[in-house]
């Protein structure tokens, strides 16, 4: 598994294509069950594109909670490949990162290059 973790960051990072992360061995206990239901749904969104975290609030079945989905993708264990950093406000700006808003306007950059760069 460490090593499937490591050739997909290498890929992330290049712009290939990440294989299928193996979900069924990332630890999410420590998490409520609402706040898995904000990470599975952020999980798909696709690299290179953006929610806002009204839409997850409302894809989750609580349109009125972005602040709480904020707080449960302060609590992703695995950045990355739960990609949180692709959640960001109504208008567009960042909205909060664990690793900072530069970090996460890098990131989102980085990957919209490489939609482009690829053609996807």
């Amino acid at each position: 598994m460490v090593l499937h973790l490591c050739k997909d960051m290498q890929a992330y990072f290049t712009g290939g294509p990440m294989g299928n992360p193996p979900w069924k061995h990332l630890d999410l206990s420590g998490l409520t069950p609402l706040q898995r239901a904000v990470l599975e749904a952020v999980k798909r969104v696709p690299r290179g594109a953006t929610r806002s975290y009204a839409q997850i609030a409302a894809q989750v079945g609580y349109p009125r909670a972005c602040r709480f989905v904020g707080s449960a993708l302060a609590r992703n264990p695995f950045p990355i490949l739960i990609p949180c950093h692709r959640i960001v406000r109504a208008d567009g700006s960042p909205g909060g990162f664990h690793g900072g808003t530069d970090l996460k306007k890098r990131m989102l950059l980085l990957e919209k290059r490489q939609v482009v760069r690829l053609g996807r």
